[in-house]
């Protein structure tokens, strides 16, 4: 886990979305415990309720939970639930701009599908 001080983006917020990356990942598998509070601000050198503040937006989303003793697990269907999240947020953060933008541009849907298709061809190709 790498947390960035040269960004905007809160500490927290950064180490929340840095588990459920290793979650979705497969870094961290569906029932398996993660790594505490305490050893997650050892390895980061920052403040415990940073990082337990980072975790409780995971377990408000049901992606992780805590057993009374033993810390906190990746709950099952998690994987899943973090898929149809980022499937979401890609709709919201991509495709809505890409249809906005083309639209200023007077593209055509086949216009639009033969760019797509084109920029996954260049992927395919690396």
């Amino acid at each position: 886990m790498n947390i960035s001080s040269n960004t905007e983006k809160p500490i927290f917020i950064q180490i929340a979305e840095q588990i459920e990356d290793n979650i979705f990942t497969g870094v961290f598998k569906e029932e398996e415990k993660i790594p505490s509070t305490n050893e997650i601000s050892t390895l980061l050198n920052i403040n415990p309720h940073t990082v337990l503040k980072g975790m409780n937006i995971l377990v408000e989303e049901n992606i992780i939970y805590k057993r009374r003793g033993l810390g906190m697990f990746v709950k099952e269907g998690a994987v899943e639930q973090i898929r149809q999240k980022r499937k979401s947020m890609f709709y919201e953060n991509y495709i809505q701009t890409l249809i906005k933008e083309a639209d200023k541009l007077n593209m055509s849907k086949e216009q639009i599908v033969s760019l797509i298709e084109k920029g996954i061809d260049e992927l395919r190709k690396e």
